[in-house]
């Protein structure tokens, strides 16, 4: 290749066929998008839970210490379910059959606000917002409405994802560091390490911090929001929470969509709530967030808005959730491509794992060696 191509040309071919390989690889994804999501998402708890059981192995063998970890999760799920859950979704009921009064009073205060706006000459055309949002509206319940059947089998196939996932995960969390090690022996024992470490810390502090994340945020704007005496407050609250889970955006996302709505009940009470849900962000972002998951990958703005994005379109949601350890697991591979001390620099990158293994033949020889060596001791002849 170097007779017949220059090193920018080289450089050049070398980056096309990366890009034509990235893009190839990103269409064969779409066609097993579901299988891989359901994989991933059971390698995730898995991945999860195997912390705990690691520390129980200690004492007890790892079959039973997995069983005892994934039953008290559980446990802690269905207790959260029957106390929480309930209250969430009777909160969601009340709001979703106050939608019209909410709507009422979200017109009545756009009218005010035109009187103000045109008393001091600012324009203002209330009836087209109105007739914007409710076009806006009209889509999404004219597709609820048409598509029942789909969202009953929908959910039908999401309990049966979910029933896999469980299962998958419970057998990962068994097996899953055997796996592992067979899916990484063609690497070289150095690289499979750090890869292993890198992997290991990204995943670990990324998803465990953004579900801690979350929870803070769900329980500092619950108590705040119900000392503003907030309508809906544990709704509202376990909503932002929940959008937590995506980085950098998610809460950012939750708490507009709610000021909105408590600013059509009351423009007071929803400035509180922004200056609440504001001031409670700060405190996650500059002291909760770094000390739980410190400086996880060191990377520019650019590049996490671009994994996001890169995330969104290859696997939705999950997609979302894990661009940013994955982006940081990416960044380890190329240090180690660029370490002078590691492979491929120093030796191959990639090794044959039958090379270590030695033949049926080579067993045999090294058995009879001990017996060899004993027979022609006892045929050599004595001293006098």
């Amino acid at each position: 290749m170097e007779r017949f191509f220059s090193p920018l040309q080289r450089l050049l071919l070398t980056w096309l066929l990366l890009i034509v390989t990235g893009s190839l690889t990103l269409d064969a994804l779409s066609f097993v998008s579901e299988i891989l999501s359901i994989l991933v998402a059971a390698g995730l708890i898995a991945f999860l839970l195997n912390y705990p059981v690691e520390k129980l192995e200690k004492l007890i063998s790892r079959g039973i210490a997995a069983a005892l970890v994934y039953g008290l999760a559980g446990i802690t799920v269905v207790l959260a379910g029957l106390t929480v859950v309930p209250l969430v979704l009777e909160q969601g009921r009340l709001l979703s059959t106050n939608f019209p009064n909410l709507l009422d009073s979200a017109r009545q205060q756009l009218q005010e606000f035109q009187v103000w706006s045109q008393l001091r000459g600012l324009p203002f055309d209330v009836p087209l917002v109105e007739q914007q949002i409710l076009s806006q509206l009209k889509q999404p319940a004219q597709a609820i409405a048409s598509g029942g059947l789909n969202i009953v089998l929908g959910t039908f196939n999401g309990f049966l994802d979910l029933i896999l996932i469980l299962v998958l995960s419970f057998y990962m969390l068994l097996d899953g560091e055997r796996v592992w090690r067979g899916l990484t022996t063609f690497l070289a024992p150095e690289v499979r390490r750090r890869l292993t470490q890198s992997l290991r810390s990204n995943l670990q502090r990324f998803v465990s911090g953004q579900l801690l994340l979350g929870l803070f945020m769900a329980i500092g704007l619950a108590f705040g929001f119900w000392l503003l005496r907030v309508p809906f407050f544990l709704l509202f609250a376990v909503f932002i929470g929940t959008l937590e889970i995506l980085p950098f955006v998610g809460a950012t996302i939750g708490i507009t969509i709610v000021a909105l709505i408590v600013v059509s009940l009351n423009l007071w009470k929803g400035l509180q709530v922004v200056a609440v849900a504001i001031a409670l962000q700060q405190v996650k972002d500059n002291f909760v967030a770094p000390r739980i998951m410190g400086n996880l990958t060191g990377l520019s703005p650019v590049i996490i808005f671009s994994a996001l994005l890169l995330g969104a379109r290859v696997g939705g949601l999950l997609g979302v959730i894990l661009a940013i350890p994955l982006t940081g697991f990416v960044r380890s591979l190329a240090e180690i491509l660029l370490d002078p001390s590691l492979p491929p620099q120093t030796g191959h990158f990639f090794c044959n794992p039958l090379a270590n293994q030695p033949s049926r033949a080579n067993t045999e020889a090294a058995a009879l060696q001990p017996a060899i060596a004993q027979a022609l001791i006892k045929e050599e002849p004595t001293s006098v």
